[in-house]
């Protein structure tokens, strides 16, 4: 991987006239790119929201007048080029010239101007939160701190389960070895992609089940595939295969369909990867119809909007399992937040075959453990470091990731 030499702190002189906490992290420019690769077809999996045939992503770059530079990652939302645009104009024109270090204030002040103002609600949010998580990491390095020292954490390990665009619709045992795979890495939890049909869905949980036996966890993800009717058949069959968590069976704002479905079973709800700002997940608390929330760094609202969120949970006792994005500036941010919450649960582990934004545009972003566990990288800041070179060979490539 490339080195780029980042300056130091103490290296970045104030701008002049400036004092205190804005001392050299005056916000020069905001950048984002759209990059995309296409999926092989022996790497592409089937799951509930279509057969993956390409990766698209949206990468943030924040820099400072003394040259510090920070990265983030905005979720594509199947519209790439379109997020990345918005960074490059509207919110790159609202934040230029504001102090870096003041996450919460710049968090706020796109709030008041565009979400409020302009009414651009999720498409604003999920690109704001590329940059608010390019700005923590500038934080981090401006304090020579990594990120999660940064939020009162103190590097404690994080249980992972595997995930990511994987396990997905594969024959029961065909799903069941590559499930095994992942255990004899050292996952003690997997994650299965449901959403079919619930008898085929039932035969593959069945299958890994048999293979993995009762001292690995396994949860499942219907990609709010399914129906009330689909949720009945499913859910005393889940119960019974001990099953973690049944996460989206429903659309994410159908809190009536998770209520009425509460009845079917035991197994508990999870929800959140859709679901933005802590306005949003505060109803999600409020109606207590999910056990597990799931906000993603680059979705909900960055950082400083998760920290909110995981103490709405912390106030209820709902644990927090980060959903994690394309590339593995997410990956590694969501370990650091997730070492840093009291009521921190699983890392999503991305084991999918063939992640070139995982594996190639960023440095090494987690490692497991032989306990099954991650911990946050030590370097200031997110603590990845990017190859702006992969990122200009891999232009957008248009059209839908998953058909």
């Amino acid at each position: 991987m490339p080195q780029t030499r980042i300056p130091t702190a103490a290296q970045c002189p104030a701008p002049a006239g400036a004092s205190g906490p804005a001392r050299g992290l005056r916000i020069r420019d905001v950048h984002a790119w759209a990059v995309s690769f296409p999926v092989p077809a022996e790497h592409s999996v089937r799951l509930g929201v279509g057969r993956a045939v390409k990766r698209d992503a949206v990468v943030v770059r924040v820099r400072t007048e003394c040259g510090l530079i920070g990265y983030g990652e905005s979720h594509h939302c199947r519209a790439h080029t379109t997020v990345a645009h918005f960074i490059n104009t509207a919110l790159a024109d609202l934040l230029r010239g504001r102090d870096a270090g003041d996450t919460a204030g710049a968090w706020e002040h796109v709030y008041a101007r565009q979400l409020v103002a302009m009414g651009l609600g999720t498409g604003c949010v999920v690109a704001y939160s590329g940059v608010d998580m390019a700005l923590w990491d500038v934080r981090g390095k401006a304090a020579g701190l990594p990120l999660y020292r940064l939020l009162g954490g103190g590097g404690k390990p994080v249980p992972a389960y595997a995930g990511g665009v994987a396990l997905g619709w594969q024959a029961p045992d065909a799903l069941a070895d590559e499930a095994l795979r992942h255990v004899a890495a050292g996952y003690r939890a997997v994650k299965l992609r449901l959403g079919d049909t619930p008898a085929r869905d039932l035969a593959r949980v069945a299958a890994v089940r048999r293979a993995v036996g009762q001292d690995v966890a396994i949860l499942a993800d219907a990609n709010t595939a399914y129906s009330l009717q689909d949720a009945r058949t499913v859910m005393p069959g889940l119960d019974q295969l001990d099953v973690g968590w049944l996460e989206e069976p429903f659309a994410p704002q159908d809190t009536r369909a998770y209520a009425t479905a509460r009845a079917y079973g035991t197994v508990p709800f999870a929800a959140g990867e859709n679901h933005y700002t802590r306005f949003e997940f505060a109803r999600l608390v409020d109606e207590a119809v999910v056990a597990h929330l799931q906000p993603d760094l680059s979705k909900a609202g960055g950082i400083t909007e998760t920290l909110r969120i995981a103490a709405l949970g912390s106030a209820r006792r709902l644990p927090v399992h980060l959903h994690t994005s394309m590339t593995g500036l997410n990956m590694a941010a969501s370990i650091h937040v997730l070492s840093a919450l009291d009521n921190a649960g699983y890392f999503e582990a991305d084991v999918s075959r063939g992640n070139r934004f995982r594996d190639e545009m960023v440095s090494e972003p987690f490692r497991l453990d032989e306990q099954g566990c991650v911990r946050p990288c030590e370097a200031p800041g997110i603590g990845v470091q990017v190859d702006e070179a992969f990122i200009q060979a891999h232009p957008p490539i248009e059209g839908p990731a998953y058909v």
